[in-house]
């Protein structure tokens, strides 16, 4: 697998079974539902990870459960490999098409079924936009806490395959801890719900089996999320050291400390920002002791917001971290390592190294409060090996991660990305009940494949070489 052929999963079908799916397809699907021409599927090639690329054999886009059934059947039918896919925001190429397969896109299932304010739920389609529970949430003083940069554009079903986070992890915890219940579509067209309304469902948790399967698992046709009160008051903190080793071991102090912000973020060279939020008598103690615990760390400065418009000011810097990155280089990798928190100035100063080595600008901002990495390698595309340098770059800083005893994903998936330091993560064996996971829900292998779990050879070929191409 190289950057321009990353797809270890090759599936070429027949002619005449192409031919066979895509008239099945037609027969089952609106014609404005299903696409085939270049410049239909060309959109489709890629996710947020554009370094890798494919066109899908078709693109379906079926508007309610049934044809999302049919679709399936068909491909099932015909043994057409299924990627399902949502906003295509994702980073780590989970949503990247395969060979002579068919794209299943949910984006026209956008509709908030239920908000019920008294069980602090809300029961949505796939396409719904991770802001909007938010905002159709509102008006009862709730809203759903998990929070990705990608927010206003992102799918809660691409959320659920990713398991995705965002600032407010650190308080609230990942999608997994805010999804309660989802019917699912698997391969064979066959229906299931997992989960429920109550704090607990009987029989094994396949729940949190799904959630974060990035689509191998089987095509989420609905959720219902947990929603959370707004709080009352919420405050920033920005503190600035003089150096990145104080700032990591600052994080760890203030955790250490028993405070606990809603999120607690660290931009290397500027800043480290802690967001609290609660009853205004609880803010005023944390954001004392919270300034004792920085000043103790080494802080040369502190500013407390004061009001609402300043703490989204001083909050503005770190949320346009990523598109500050994109103006000022033609390409960027958004890596996602997770490494505990006492390691945090050692691994960034080996990301310093490493840098150095590779000869690429890498800009760090990460959710530093639960360890979680987000390397910025820049690089130009265009220009020499700067590709292959700067995945093999990420290959490293992954790879570091798990050395210190963290992981290889944190909020973004392993796709095809990461699928070769799965083999650092895990043994031959672990991997291989990841396979039987998989074959349990999706005996043809047909659903997304390729992706998360790579195969025994694979993981040889990597051992021996070392390389991340």
């Amino acid at each position: 697998m190289s950057a321009h052929d990353p797809h270890p999963f090759h599936h070429a079908i027949a002619e005449d079974a192409r031919s066979a799916a895509l008239a099945e397809l037609a027969r089952v699907l609106p014609a404005e539902s299903l696409r085939v021409d270049l410049e239909d599927v060309k959109p489709y090639e890629c996710d947020g990870m554009t370094a890798y690329r494919q066109l899908p054999l078709a693109v379906a886009l079926p508007a309610n459960e049934a044809e999302v059934v049919a679709v399936l059947q068909a491909c099932h039918r015909h043994k057409v490999p299924v990627v399902a896919r949502g906003a295509g925001t994702g980073l780590s190429g989970g949503a990247t098409p395969v060979e002579d397969g068919v794209v299943l896109s949910l984006a026209k299932f956008m509709r908030i079924l239920e908000v019920d304010p008294a069980a602090r739920t809300a029961r949505v389609q796939p396409g719904v936009r991770n802001a909007a529970i938010s905002e159709a949430a509102a008006q009862y003083g709730l809203y759903y806490a998990p929070d990705p940069s990608s927010q206003i554009a992102c799918t809660i079903g691409g959320n659920i395959a990713e398991n995705a986070g965002g600032v407010h992890c650190l308080k609230y915890g990942l999608t997994p801890h805010n999804v309660l219940a989802l019917r699912l579509a698997l391969f064979d067209g066959s229906i299931v719900e997992l989960g429920g309304g109550a704090l607990d469902a009987p029989g094994l948790d396949l729940l949190a089996v799904v959630v974060g399967s990035e689509g191998m698992l089987g095509v989420v046709l609905e959720a219902t999320v947990k929603l959370t009160p707004k709080p009352q008051v919420a405050q920033v903190v920005m503190a600035s050291f003089d150096d990145v080793e104080k700032a990591g071991n600052a994080v760890a102090a203030i955790i250490g400390a028993g405070i606990i912000p809603a999120g607690l973020e660290m931009m290397d060279k500027e800043a480290v920002a802690a967001v609290e939020d609660g009853t205004p008598a609880e803010v005023a103690e944390e954001i004392e002791a919270l300034r004792a615990v920085l000043e103790g760390a080494g802080a040369r400065n502190l500013c407390v917001s004061h009001s609402e418009a300043e703490r989204l000011k001083f909050w503005a810097g770190r949320k346009a971290a990523f598109p500050a990155v994109g103006r000022i280089t033609p390409d960027y990798l958004c890596m996602d390592g997770t490494i505990p928190r006492k390691h945090l100035a050692y691994v960034l100063t080996e990301i310093a190294k490493l840098a150095q080595r590779y000869r690429l600008r890498c800009a760090n901002v990460f959710h530093a409060g639960d360890g979680n990495l987000h390397p910025l390698i820049m690089f130009d595309a265009s220009h020499g090996d700067e590709l292959e340098r700067a995945t093999e770059f990420g290959a490293r800083i992954l790879e570091l991660s798990v050395d210190v005893g963290g992981t290889i994903t944190g909020e973004h998936g392993v796709g095809l990305e990461k699928v070769r330091q799965m083999c650092v993560q895990f043994s031959a064996d672990e991997l291989e009940a990841f396979h039987a996971v998989k074959a349990a829900f999706d005996p043809l292998r047909l659903l997304n494949p390729g992706k998360v779990v790579p195969v025994p050879r694979h993981c040889s070929e990597y051992r021996l070489t070392g390389s991340a191409k």
